[in-house]
């Protein structure tokens, strides 16, 4: 399935839909979204992300993962919550967990190298949706839960920015509304004041 749209179609026109069908999306075009994942910007080019696709009979497996570790946080959990994390990687076709495999590297901080695995992420979901797919970012507690990360592979200083969820939509999403660039665009011409030198000297000292 492809369409052709303008890059800036792509970007004001992507949303998350609400149910995908049980058909999954092309090898190629998955193959093309993770290459243009892998093209965002990276200081010190570094490549901290890391792509796991869940697909298939691996989904189910990946909800028993999740069943578990909740059990683990919250030893009450009540059938219902344990159903529903079961489920959870079964509402699209395929998962792709998205980490950052984070290093210490002068000149490149930690937060840095998450962006950079934020902005694949985009990258990721903007070429699914250019070629008629759809994506969900998710996160929740599993994305920060220890045996989570141990069960997909990663080390415990690693940082699973999301599960992005891969399909066709079963219907047309509409557009949610955006704010308006105006609403958070303002034009810097010089320090704020009054009083910028007692605040500098404030920060300075802290």
């Amino acid at each position: 399935m492809t369409t052709e749209m303008n890059v800036l179609d792509v970007i004001k026109s992507r949303s998350s839909p609400k149910e995908f069908s049980e058909a999954p999306p092309a090898p190629d075009a998955l193959r093309n979204a993770l290459e243009a994942a892998v093209a965002a910007p990276d200081h010190g080019r570094l490549h901290p992300w890391r792509f796991i696709l869940i697909e298939g009979a691996a989904r189910k497996a990946f909800g028993d993962v999740l069943v578990e570790a909740l059990r683990r946080r919250k030893p009450d959990a009540s059938d219902g919550e344990l159903a529903r994390e079961a489920a959870k990687p079964l509402r699209s076709p395929v998962v792709i967990a998205v980490a950052a495999k984070l290093v210490q590297r002068p000149g490149v901080p930690e937060i840095e190298q998450i962006l950079a695995v934020g902005a694949a992420v985009q990258n990721l979901s903007l070429a699914l949706h250019a070629q008629g797919y759809a994506t969900a970012w998710k996160t929740g507690e599993p994305a920060y839960d220890p045996m989570v990360k141990v069960a997909l592979g990663l080390q415990s200083g690693d940082a699973i920015v999301g599960f992005i969820y891969v399909g066709t939509p079963v219907s047309a999403m509409p557009v949610r509304p955006r704010s308006s660039s105006d609403d958070v665009v303002s034009v810097w011409s010089g320090p704020v004041r009054p009083g910028i030198d007692a605040s500098v000297a404030a920060v300075a000292n802290t």
